[in-house]
């Protein structure tokens, strides 16, 4: 197994070396960073439509999103483990090209288990594109201009998670649910251009070992149990007795080859407490997102239209932050410009607590705008961060761990808010519980920064 790890780490660290820096593969990160948050929220919208056009039950219709998330955060690491002996150029042409054929597939799926066994094939290509997204990124330039490398597929993920919303009810309202599924196909085409014209060759494309399928089934059973618990705990807490196989689960795996290598490098490079806080901070603004774009559309009878460009203020700070943010950890370190991102988004939510029905659109936008901004300086620097601490044969593995935490932190963010606002007596007072939980994770996540800096200090 290592005599092949130089096979990928070889060509990724060649670039490294390079003396020109390769700024289209950051583009082309960025853009598969986009497209794949983009997918995750943008097929939300089109469930009921779904439902309708296939003549199936709700219920059915939500595995067009759960038959997507559920590979994805179960292969993420075992992908990155994958990624570390395999060619980063060939692997990358063939996730793209995969997440784009089960894009069509999708499409003109006359059943439901058609249209589901191509989300499931999506999510696994999607597995793959999230690990590779920060190694494209962190090895196209030189170390020192690391730091705005990764601010580019930081800044529009989380740009394509919110965008998700917007671009599906337009689509719905106008072309219907079939084509929220090919709008990624001209982004898609983009970089797999650039990546077929700059990625640097070397290696080859190898079979996952049995290893690596079985760390995925454990991932993914422990990840499965804990979001059916949360999403079936509001109608009967007891659902939430399903999650405890996860714990014995995730042991397991840490316990075998694929999750030792994983254990490994959060100890070495010391930044589990830095994963953490992605995990902390992705759950909570996917918390608020979800609350506020219910509570204008529920509570306040607020039009889509208004609905999106309120909701629009948050990647709207993040993106004008993000670069800055890239710029200023350059000059200043990662750590402290992600601390200080982490702590503006937490300040942006914490004034979003007391929202009421009297607010205006403005009242809520500002507010968003500046927890965006938080967010656009903490995302480039926090995985500038880990990728820097890890050696480079760990980089995709590290990749994959900080992609886990992020995505983790995405899909278990709205079970929670759901779950904290139905203990509210009133449609607003719900929501003020469920940001005031959202808050609280971004609060930790400074905390787990802090810690970090703690936990480095004492290493030196």
């Amino acid at each position: 197994m290592s005599a092949q790890q130089p096979l990928a780490t070889g060509g990724l660290t060649r670039d490294q070396a390079a003396p020109e820096d390769r700024w289209s593969l950051v583009v082309a990160a960025g853009l598969l960073s986009f497209v794949a948050m983009l997918d995750m929220n943008v097929v939300n919208l089109a469930l009921t439509d779904i439902a309708d056009g296939l003549h199936v039950s709700p219920t059915t219709a939500q595995w067009a999103v759960l038959g997507y998330q559920l590979p994805l955060v179960a292969l993420l690491l075992p992908a990155g483990r994958w990624l570390d002996q395999v060619g980063a150029r060939s692997a990358l042409l063939l996730a793209v090209t995969g997440f784009a054929l089960c894009s069509v597939l999708a499409s003109v799926a006359p059943w439901a288990s058609w249209l589901v066994a191509a989300r499931l094939a999506q999510g696994t290509f999607g597995a793959v594109l999230f690990v590779l997204m920060p190694v494209l990124a962190a090895t196209a330039v030189r170390p020192e201009l690391r730091g705005r490398a990764m601010s580019v597929p930081a800044t529009l993920g989380p740009l394509g998670a919110v965008a998700g919303p917007v671009v599906g009810g337009l689509l719905l309202d106008h072309v219907g649910w079939r084509a929220v599924f090919l709008v990624k196909l001209p982004i898609c085409l983009a970089a797999l251009v650039i990546a077929h014209r700059n990625a640097p060759h070397g290696g080859r494309l190898r079979l996952p070992d049995r290893g690596s399928l079985g760390d995925a089934a454990l991932i993914g059973s422990a990840v499965a149990a804990v979001l059916l618990g949360l999403t079936l705990a509001p109608d009967a807490p007891a659902w939430l007795l399903l999650a405890l196989p996860a714990a014995p689960l995730v042991v397991l795996w840490l316990r075998r080859p694929g999750g030792r290598p994983v254990a490994a490098v959060l100890r070495e490079s010391g930044t589990a407490a830095v994963n953490g806080s992605v995990l902390s901070l992705a759950a909570g603004f996917a918390a608020t997102h979800y609350l506020l774009a219910q509570h204008l559309r529920r509570d306040d009878g607020i039009s889509a239209t208004t609905t999106a460009l309120t909701m629009l203020a948050f990647p709207l700070g993040m993106v004008l932050a993000g670069r800055f943010g890239g710029r200023l950890a350059d000059r200043r370190g990662a750590r402290p410009t992600a601390l200080t991102g982490a702590t503006v988004t937490a300040v942006g939510m914490l004034l979003l607590v007391p929202i009421d029905t009297g607010w205006s659109p403005l009242d809520i936008s500002w507010r968003l705008a500046l927890a965006g901004t938080g967010m656009g300086l903490n995302g480039g620097p926090v995985q500038a961060l880990v990728m820097t601490a890890a050696r480079p044969q760990q980089l995709a593995t590290a990749g994959s761990a900080v992609q886990l935490a992020r995505s983790l932190g995405f899909a278990l963010g709205p079970a929670l808010a759901t779950a904290a606002s139905l203990s509210g007596h009133g449609a607003t007072t719900g929501v003020r519980a469920g940001l005031v939980l959202a808050t609280l994770a971004a609060v930790l996540a400074v905390a787990l920064l802090s810690l970090h800096h703690r936990t480095d200090r004492a290493g030196t």
